[in-house]
């Protein structure tokens, strides 16, 4: 297949796009379509140094490459599943976890098309093989791995092996990022015969002879960017580039070769046969020939540090200018030392939390979910684009780690959407039920969910059903946490439960908004409502117009609903609303409610005697309480239970969410 490079003319300095460090910019607070408040705005950014998990550069060019976008996400511990899931004819985003040991030394993986390679964290490795992109592989990423020790001792010049790290021969689209590759033989990363739209970017590349080199063609037509790389000890092809069509180097750190007594075989850069080559703000400490040319070929150089450099440093020829084909940022040369050292090779952020863009490589909420695996051990998040999903999400019980990231600059930018009744038919007889309402479901555990709003948009007033319940969300996992995020329904808007009555579920939902009318904060799993804004919507009535909680708290769990340094606005005329009543699902006794309200203020619109009776069970059996409720709904009489001093000391944040694993989500903000 041939593939033409169409170029694009930047005016003026190219613009910051191939910097992955680049953080997020805050925006300003706004007001949301839903009622919410300021609180709405775009996630922070985040604390640590983060990457990008898209290319740059010629990768980036021709529709790009997205590696295994789109396919299931594997972890992988041995040779057989790398070897099995790498040469598989569908995508795979397959993770590294641990060192794999190759067999026989020097064996080959072969990776076919459409895959991402990662490392997870810096404990992914490949000892003693090599990976191998065959003749029309296109679409690879490889990042984040250790690839090394194929090198036979006392073998250094390796001419009767060819154990390279990875080796391309024809293809196009590959990204090869954030590896470090030692003692390799023969070369760590050989890019061959014609090889295009290719980007090399932040790799470590540490003891060797032959290190890195692309060519073996007479053909003119690699497009390369190599960026931020790290040669150390490495003694030739750093890299040696023979007949690229364009090669671009840029804040590359080549540092003390070995044998730097050799006059003629150590060297830096190499632009050979007729390659067209730039090289930018790069750092030479040590390097004897920095950057050389042969007379058919081209090398423009500017802005490099040169350090105790001796021998060629050839400049000739025009090259060309490759802001003409991307956007890109220079960094200083004299800082590349420290950036390259501090950030290239294997990092501890990457792999360990897998990015699934919906849409873009997954059309749906639900396609990117089912894109996990069972068992998953690392995060994976699945980042929202702003829009309206009208879908129904189910996120199982052996799918955990899992993120749910809106993008947009308010919560209310992107939604998540059905309009199903628990009495609603379904297929093959029976109605939906609560579970089979909820827009959302959240069966796993450890599962996040920030600047989202989840709604369930059933209209009671066009239908009439045997049930009307309609969640936006239902929760039984354990150690689940909502940021930032907004519920919109009517009755049971959010019910937060547990796998079995005995059993012990929490969650956490912080800044965020709830809206609802009758029940809408149900269930009998732990949960935190905290400097959050919940609105109670009235139903028209001028004595009654709903119950904002319904818990079933297993009696021998003595958490069960916590709102606290939050608000309760209303709609509904003053004294018509109830603050909550006891549900018992199915008449079970040992369903005993737990609700506390504290330190929340409370509108006209609570009744003086905020709780009641459920199906014939009294909410003075119940475990009801309020402590420092303030506003014009709060009070303190004898149908309003208080809890004191003392006893508040029990019925904190970290009461409720700790268990006997310290879950803190509150902790970190």
């Amino acid at each position: 297949m041939t593939h033409t490079l169409h170029s694009k003319r930047l005016h003026g300095r190219a613009v910051p796009l191939v910097l992955a460090g680049l953080v997020a910019a805050l925006v300003t607070p706004a007001q949301a379509a839903d009622g919410s408040p300021a609180a709405d705005t775009a996630p922070a950014p985040p604390t640590a140094h983060t990457w990008s998990d898209t290319p740059h550069g010629f990768a980036s060019l021709e529709g790009g490459t997205t590696g295994g976008a789109g396919g299931k996400v594997v972890t992988v511990t041995d040779q057989a599943s790398l070897a099995r899931y790498a040469a598989a004819a569908e995508p795979y985003i397959i993770r590294v976890a641990g060192s794999i040991k190759a067999e026989p030394f020097g064996a080959e993986i072969t990776v076919a098309s459409d895959k991402t390679i990662v490392g997870v964290g810096t404990s992914g490795e490949l000892v003693q093989g090599e990976l191998n992109l065959k003749p029309g592989t296109h679409n690879v990423i490889i990042r984040n791995l250790t690839i090394r020790d194929s090198a036979v001792e006392g073998n250094w010049d390796c001419k009767d092996t060819d154990f390279d790290g990875i080796q391309m021969d024809t293809v196009h689209h590959v990204w090869i990022d954030h590896n470090r590759f030692s003692r390799i033989c023969d070369g760590q990363l050989d890019i061959r015969k014609d090889s295009e739209y290719v980007t090399v970017s932040y790799n470590r590349f540490e003891n060797n002879n032959k290190t890195f080199g692309l060519g073996w063609t007479t053909e003119v037509k690699t497009q390369i960017t190599i960026d931020h790389n790290l040669f150390a000890q490495t003694k030739q092809r750093n890299p040696s580039v023979d007949n690229a069509a364009y090669a671009h180097l840029y804040n590359n750190y080549l540092k003390a070769p070995l044998d730097a007594a050799d006059p003629v075989w150590t060297y830096g850069n190499w632009s050979r046969g007729r390659t067209k080559m730039v090289i930018e703000n790069s750092y030479y400490d040590g390097v004897q020939h920095p950057y050389q040319a042969d007379a058919t070929a081209e090398l423009v150089q500017r802005g490099s540090v040169l350090k105790d450099t001796t021998g060629r440093h050839d400049e000739w020829g025009a090259a060309f200018e490759p802001g003409d084909f991307y956007p890109y940022r220079l960094d200083k040369a004299a800082s590349v030392p420290r950036i390259v050292e501090r950030h290239s090779g294997p990092q501890r952020t990457i792999g360990t939390d897998t990015a699934l863009h919906v849409p873009g490589d997954y059309p749906t909420v639900q396609a990117a979910v089912d894109a996990v695996p069972a068992g998953n051990d690392g995060r994976v998040t699945v980042r929202l684009a702003p829009g309206t999903y009208r879908e129904k999400v189910r996120i199982p019980r052996d799918r955990s780690h899992i993120a749910l990231v809106g993008t947009g600059k308010r919560r209310s930018d992107t939604r998540i959407v059905f309009d199903t009744a628990s009495g609603e038919p379904k297929p093959g007889g029976g109605t939906q039920g609560s579970s089979g309402s909820a827009t959302v479901f959240i069966e796993g555990s450890d599962v996040y969910a920030r600047h989202l709003t989840f709604a369930n948009d059933f209209d009671e007033a066009a239908h009439e059903l045997p049930g009307e319940q309609a969640l936006a969300v239902k929760t039984t996992g354990d150690r689940v946490h909502f940021e930032d995020v907004a519920f919109l329904g009517n009755q049971d808007t959010l019910m937060t439960d547990t796998p079995a009555l005995d059993r012990i579920a929490r969650v956490y939902v912080h800044d965020s908004y709830v809206e609802g009318d009758v029940d809408f904060l149900y269930g009998r799993a732990t949960t935190v409502i905290e400097d959050s804004l919940i609105k109670a919507l009235s139903r028209g009535s001028d004595s009654n117009n709903g119950y904002i909680t319904a818990p079933s708290t297993w009696k021998d769990n003595p958490y069960g609903f916590l709102i606290t340094d939050s608000k309760v606005v209303s709609d509904a005329p003053a004294g018509t609303f109830h603050l909550g009543r006891p549900w018992h699902p199915g008449g079970n006794p040992d369903a005993i409610g737990q609700v506390l309200f504290r330190d929340t203020e409370l509108p006209a619109a609570i009744k003086s005697a905020p709780w009641t009776d459920m199906s014939g069970f009294s909410w003075r059996d119940a475990r009801f309480a309020e402590y420092r409720t303030y506003g014009p709904g709060a009070a303190v009489n004898a149908d309003r239970p208080q809890l004191t001093d003392a006893q508040a000391a029990d019925f904190e944040v970290d009461d409720y969410l700790r268990g006997t694993d310290g879950w803190a989500p509150h902790r970190d903000h």
